[in-house]
């Protein structure tokens, strides 16, 4: 279990968004030089405003094609292409021709690799994330911290540290064998496939891409359907960055489509498969992946529903709601580690909900690219996001929950309700048999329990009564108590006194 906790207090915004950037400045001012690139950015990406052009309903797309679209507008983004079987397995020999040559690379050369794309990404941070706010729908705010921050510390850990778990070691013989030496080296594994989902288009890509090409690997990623458009501007910020490193620009691949697509991938002869998405998909990407004459291994990742607990102890604070209501609104609830049921302590539970209320109340929903106080954008998928969101609603409410805030789909009268907008949600006094309490919400709804007597136990037992949790945080006043709430929860990764999802700034920790 991956563990975190805030060891004072500090303004963790200026931090977060200040620090990677001043120590990669100084890197670039005591470092070796690292060179620039130059990369075609088109209208439509580099403009808040886009020009008129006609709507998608993505319920009734065109067939034979990937369409693109702004979930803010419903504005057609333009379209790409289905990549067929053939197409697919053409691009895997592709970066399998290129990976032969890169997997004889130097660390050092690789290294110089990762110092031009963070270099490139930190001077263009813009339209980096005006692109990826215009293809997903979510805050520019959202897109820094979520696509660039991240990104950017994977690249400089990666950098500083990444080489150092990568060289031969040294293990014992054993007692039959005292007059022999034995060590592990890591070798390339060749062709590695990424299968990644919508809600983060920057970072899905990149996230992957950044330790399959330290280790000497080719990489071939399957898109979303759902935020395939920005992939032209990053594919171009990967192609000059491998010419310019000297890397062969064959050793990445994205391939668009849709499920067929991927399959083409999981079974076209890659040497290991990431993939991101549902618990559904995740089965049958297994299942296609066994079926190969040497079965693919397998990384998954399929999604979360953390909890976040709060005890009497801790209180409530402007600062704790800040945090709970950035957490579950963050890019509108479209995350895999972020908070989803919050459990609070029945003595500040009353606080808690009316502090929450009055700070949902204010935010600011529309278009991000828009407006630069927009706190809260649009979701992805149009009227299907909509109708998920609107059943899990409806659900809870029927069972005796109380809806404080949000919990509409938006007339088709207004410019919210012809975009791809839901309102952020407050959901309270959420009984246990609510669906929402078990399927995972992804989505801008935050839904609140009480934890009856202030009980330890009882939190612990209603936050394990649920199928999966990536991630989790405890707040208390005594570390002590956070932690031992903590290890009992059935989560992967735990934050005491912070936000859940944090633990992924640190690199050198596991995720899930």
């Amino acid at each position: 279990r991956a563990c975190m906790e805030i060891l004072g207090t500090f303004t963790a915004a200026a931090v977060l968004v200040g620090l990677p950037l001043v120590l990669y400045m100084l890197s670039l001012l005591f470092g070796q030089s690292v060179p620039d690139i130059r990369v075609e950015v088109l209208e439509d990406e580099a403009n808040d405003t886009l020009s008129d052009r006609p709507t998608v309903d993505p319920l009734n797309p065109k067939k034979g094609v990937v369409n693109c679209w702004d979930p803010s507008s419903m504005k057609t983004l333009g379209e790409l292409p289905v990549m067929s079987k053939e197409e697919v397995h053409a691009r895997i020999e592709r970066a399998r021709k290129a990976q032969a040559t890169w997997k004889k690379s130097s660390f050092a050369q690789r290294r110089t690799l990762l110092k031009i794309m963070l270099k490139y990404i930190v001077d263009n941070q813009e339209t980096i994330a005006r692109v990826a706010a215009r293809d997903s729908g979510k805050a520019k705010v959202d897109a820094a911290m979520g696509e660039l921050l991240v990104t950017c510390e994977k690249l400089r850990w990666t950098i500083n540290r990444g080489e150092r778990y990568l060289v031969p070691e040294r293990r014992e013989s054993g007692t039959l064998m005292p007059h022999k030496r034995v060590w592990l080296e890591y070798v390339p594994v060749g062709v590695v496939g990424a299968i990644v989902p919508w809600n983060y288009p920057f970072h899905n890509v990149f996230n992957p891409l950044i330790a399959t090409l330290f280790t000497g690997n080719g990489f071939v990623v399957k898109v979303s359907e759902y935020a395939s458009w920005s992939t032209r501007y990053y594919g171009r910020i990967i192609e000059e960055c491998l010419k310019a490193a000297g890397a062969p620009v064959d050793l990445v691949q994205i391939v668009t489509g849709f499920g067929e697509t991927g399959h083409a991938l999981v079974t076209g002869g890659i040497d290991k498969l990431i993939f991101v998405g549902s618990p559904d998909i995740g089965g049958k990407v297994m299942q296609a992946a066994a079926t190969t004459f040497h079965p693919t291994p397998v990384i998954l990742e399929l999604g979360g529903k953390d909890p976040f607990i709060v005890c009497e102890d801790y209180g409530v604070s402007d600062d704790l709601v800040q945090v709970a209501v950035k957490g579950v609104f963050l890019h509108m609830g479209q995350n895999c580690a972020g908070p989803e049921r919050f459990f609070i302590y029945e003595s500040i539970y009353d606080d808690f909900v009316a502090r929450c209320k009055k700070l949902i109340d204010s935010l600011e929903l529309g278009n991000p690219l828009a407006s630069c106080t927009v706190d809260c954008g649009a979701v992805v998928m149009g009227d299907r996001t909509k109708a998920m969101m609107q059943r899990l609603v409806d659900d809870a409410v029927a069972k005796g929950a109380r809806c404080l805030c949000g919990g509409y789909v938006p007339s088709k009268d207004t410019a919210i309700g012809r975009g791809s907008f839901y309102p952020p949600t407050l959901l309270v006094d959420v009984p246990e048999d609510a669906l929402i309490r078990r399927e995972e919400i992804f989505g801008p709804i935050m839904c609140v329990v009480k934890v009856p007597g202030d009980s330890d136990a009882e939190a612990v037992r209603m936050v394990n009564d649920n199928d999966f949790a990536l991630g989790s945080c405890v707040w208390s006043a005594s570390r002590s108590r956070a932690r031992a709430i903590a290890r009992q929860l059935d989560a992967g990764m735990s934050a005491i006194n912070d936000l859940g999802g944090t633990t992924y700034m640190s690199q050198s920790l596991p995720f899930g």
